[in-house]
């Protein structure tokens, strides 16, 4: 694999005015706030957090339908936060994006074949018929659409086979990168297990990266390589899969790892779930010093003042808490058998 980044992201920052109330101050929402992170060519890099974290806008900002208010997005080498015009639309065909719900994002107008189609018609592609109708043949059988679907509209399907449609349109182009922002929330568990196994094939085929938005780590941890914690618009962990699910070096990531429900009975019975005191502090007025403090049971004096950026662990593991000091604390019990 080669050791530059097909996705390079750098201080990455989003920030929104808002008001207080309907004639109150004005302020900023800070929903990305300093991201960082690179994605390797065929890795599948995970970015998971809560609702309202900032995750989507974070997706947004990557693939420029979204302007940065800071931070530069580097695609292939290229900076595409400064893009605009034709050269974005050419790079645009490099980057596509699977979108979380499948009854929404497609055109209720249009036909399946129309729907899959359309990005060779907006970059003008496999204008020779015969040629558009082996690629087209080719990109049914690797999604697992039937011929038959064609000329039916989505209302017909069910979120599954919509969802089979919205990849076979994000691979249309043949992408390097594929944001999936939430692609398996809006589906029953059976019908996840099979879009998560066609996402895992398509990309070994295909060569594929993935940008893979989630809030459940069950998922990621079925589907990709390394997983970034967000937590209030920043990074505060990453780490590869494994090692952030058998040694997780923030409390927030040990909280959620906690919550995740394990099969076997005996083995659930016997883990120790950690609970969060509090909501999670609203973006407007982020708490200053550690923004996970006010939740945080193993908060200290410092903690209050001091920001804490991104440190190194351990080698390739890093995360946004310095004093560590839950490390010989915690109980193993909470995360066994994840």
């Amino acid at each position: 694999m080669s050791v530059t980044p097909i996705l390079a992201v750098k201080d990455l920052k989003k920030h929104f005015d808002a008001r207080k109330g309907l004639f109150g101050e004005k302020t900023t929402v800070k929903a990305v706030d300093g991201v960082s992170f690179n994605v390797m060519p065929q890795e599948s890099f995970a970015v998971v957090g809560e609702s309202g974290c900032g995750k989507t806008t974070l997706g947004k900002l990557v693939l420029a339908l979204e302007k940065s208010s800071e931070g530069t997005v580097h695609f292939d080498g290229q900076d595409i936060s400064k893009m605009n015009g034709a050269a974005l639309k050419k790079m645009r065909r490099e980057m596509q994006v699977i979108f979380q719900d499948p009854y929404s994002s497609l055109n209720p107008r249009m036909t399946v074949s129309d729907i899959i189609t359309e990005p060779w018609v907006i970059h003008d592609m496999y204008r020779n018929h015969a040629e558009r109708a082996q690629k087209l043949a080719k990109l049914l059988d690797d999604c697992g659409i039937a011929k038959s679907y064609l000329p039916r509209h989505p209302h017909e399907f069910s979120g599954g086979q919509r969802q089979r449609v919205g990849i076979a349109r994000a691979l249309a182009l043949d992408p390097k990168l594929v944001v999936a922002d939430e692609p398996v929330s809006a589906l029953d568990v059976s019908i996840q297990a099979q879009i998560l196994n066609l996402l895992k094939d398509l990309q070994k085929e295909r060569k594929l990266a993935y940008l893979f938005i989630s809030h459940d780590f069950s998922v990621v941890r079925h589907l990709c390589t390394r997983i970034a914690v967000m937590y209030l618009g920043r990074i505060v962990e990453t780490a590869d899969s494994e090692t952030l699910f058998n040694d997780p070096q923030h409390p927030y990531t040990e909280a959620l790892l906690s919550a995740v429900p394990v099969p076997d009975p005996s083995i659930e019975k016997r883990r120790k779930r950690i609970l969060l005191t509090g909501d999670v502090p609203s973006p407007l007025k982020p708490p200053p010093g550690c923004r996970f403090h006010p939740r945080c049971r193993y908060m200290r004096d410092a903690c209050r003042t001091h920001d804490q950026a991104l440190i190194e662990a351990k080698s390739g593991h890093e995360a946004a808490c310095e004093v560590l000091p839950f490390k010989d604390a915690r109980s193993a019990a909470a995360l066994v058998a994840l």
